[in-house]
């Protein structure tokens, strides 16, 4: 499973104008299911989120989690994070997850951070979104986990 996470002070996703989920402080989440994903990647990838420790302490230090300082989850659908250009200029997205387990590991992902953080919200599956960010820092770490 691949993700691309943002610190931000806001986000926000909008489908067709209306705005499908929305966060202050906290983490916007890219995720993009591949092929040889399961439950158990969608589920240790929703831990690994709520321990990464890029929020600043008092000292200014990267130490403190999303759960640390009460920050939401905004998380995406983005299968482009899978995108293959070494071949020419034109990427290939083969890496992947077909639609329906890229959909059934997404909605994994969701279901398992509503059950273990507070503030989660979402993008729409499939859908042309229009995401407004502020990132904070900026941060951005890029996260691959693999059975």
């Amino acid at each position: 499973m691949l993700a691309l996470v943002q610190r931000v002070s806001q986000a926000r996703v909008e489908v067709a104008g209306r705005v499908t989920g929305g966060i202050g402080r906290g983490l916007l989440v890219f995720v993009c299911a591949q092929p040889q994903d399961t439950e158990a990647i969608a589920d240790k990838l929703v831990a690994k989120l709520l321990k990464l420790r890029i929020f600043p302490d008092e000292a200014g230090k990267m130490n403190r989690s999303v759960v640390d300082v009460q920050g939401g989850l905004l998380i995406v659908s983005q299968f482009t994070l899978a995108a293959d250009v070494s071949g020419g200029n034109r990427p290939s997205f083969t890496g992947a997850a077909p639609p329906e387990l890229g959909r059934a590991l997404y909605e994994r992902v969701l279901c398992t951070a509503q059950a273990q953080h507070a503030a989660v919200a979402s993008g729409e599956f499939g859908a042309d979104m229009q995401v407004h960010l502020v990132n904070d820092g900026p941060v951005t770490i890029p996260i691959t986990l693999r059975a």
